[in-house]
């Protein structure tokens, strides 16, 4: 557990310093992303894309707005998927413990916030004086500082957690890890629902309910119902490109006329 805990903590480390402070917002902290390397790292690959899948389609919809405070995604991913490959259990167990354990990361996480803005006069001040060199080393040492606090949560987490949750759930009855199945694929439903409720508009409605029929009455499965949106996406892209040109040629064609009246 300790080995394994380490190794993925490294991961972690390294993708929280690339993103977003080395190379900007890139989606590398995004589940679709960090399950599939935990699993890497932990060598279950496949189980790391399965669960990458799921956790993006329920953190998906979750942004921070406002003081809001969303779950973290990134860590709560990787021990989700860290437990399900150390300890055996199913997919379904691992999804419904995402949300929660993100949910306290997010909120411990925050713990330092105050710590980081108490900085901010400082840097101001050297901003005034122009030391440059002073600002640029303590910006790189916060920088480098933020996301290794996470990390040793994450190692503690991961290599005295694992082993102590599995056995609390496994002295669980068995109605309760039913519900927790029942929970998770609720929680891919409620992912897909927030993210629908903010593009929901009535140009795409119709496609929603295309995609339904084609799952629901034609058992049509993910890669067909891709391909199909693909060819209807990029359709749509050339009839409206034609459309554009179209119009923009007859505007050409208007001011060129009118310069031919005003001329004569």
């Amino acid at each position: 557990m300790v080995q394994s805990a380490f190794k993925i903590c490294i991961a972690y480390y390294i993708i929280s310093l690339l993103d977003p402070y080395i190379m900007s917002w890139q989606c590398l902290n995004r589940p679709i992303v960090v399950a599939p390397i935990a699993g890497l790292v932990l060598g279950d690959l496949q189980t790391g894309i399965i669960m990458g899948a799921a956790l993006e389609s329920i953190f998906m919809g979750i942004s921070a707005i406002g003081g809001s405070i969303p779950a973290d995604a990134t860590t709560s991913s990787i021990i989700a998927v860290a437990y399900t490959i150390l300890t055996g259990s199913n997919v379904e167990a691992g999804l419904a413990l995402a949300l929660p354990i993100g949910a306290v990361m997010a909120s411990f996480a925050n713990l330092f916030t105050p710590l980081w803005a108490s900085l901010a006069a400082y840097w101001e001040k050297l901003a005034v004086e122009g030391s440059t060199k002073k600002f640029t080393v303590q910006v790189f040492a916060v920088s480098a500082l933020a996301p290794l606090i996470n990390a040793i949560v994450l190692f503690v987490a991961v290599a005295f957690g694992v082993e102590g949750l599995n056995a609390f759930l496994a002295s669980l009855p068995s109605w309760v890890m039913a519900g927790l199945n029942a929970a998770s694929g609720m929680m891919l439903a409620v992912g897909f629902s927030i993210l629908t409720s903010m593009i929901w508009s009535k140009e795409v409605g119709c496609f929603f309910f295309l995609g339904y029929v084609l799952v629901k009455y034609l058992n049509l499965g993910t890669l067909p119902i891709a391909i199909i949106a693909a060819i209807i996406a990029i359709t749509l892209f050339f009839s409206e490109k034609r459309i554009i040109d179209l119009k923009n040629s007859l505007t050409v064609e208007k001011v060129n006329n009118d310069d031919e009246e005003d001329f004569f």
